[in-house]
């Protein structure tokens, strides 16, 4: 995995071979330790960025470059 520093200060490990497709590059999965045991989040890999966020359906979105990843199910009443 590799080791890289957030924008608050957190050391996060980054797993390149467990990702998620996103709309202009995939997201790669981040944990707070380098075995892999506690997730942390996701690092977009088109900008490069741990700014990321999810919500309740599992949709991804990097507050930075506006990669996204869409919910893989989704219920229209939600829209």
């Amino acid at each position: 995995m590799d080791e890289r520093t957030t924008s608050t200060g957190e050391q996060v490990y980054v797993d390149r071979s467990a990702a998620e497709r996103g709309s202009k590059a995939p997201f790669l999965v981040a944990y707070t330790d380098p075995v892999g045991n506690s997730r942390w989040g996701y690092v977009c890999t088109h900008c490069e960025s741990t700014a990321t966020a999810m919500d309740t359906m599992g949709r991804i979105k990097c507050n930075r470059c506006a990669n996204v990843k869409k919910p893989e199910e989704w219920d229209a009443a939600h829209e």
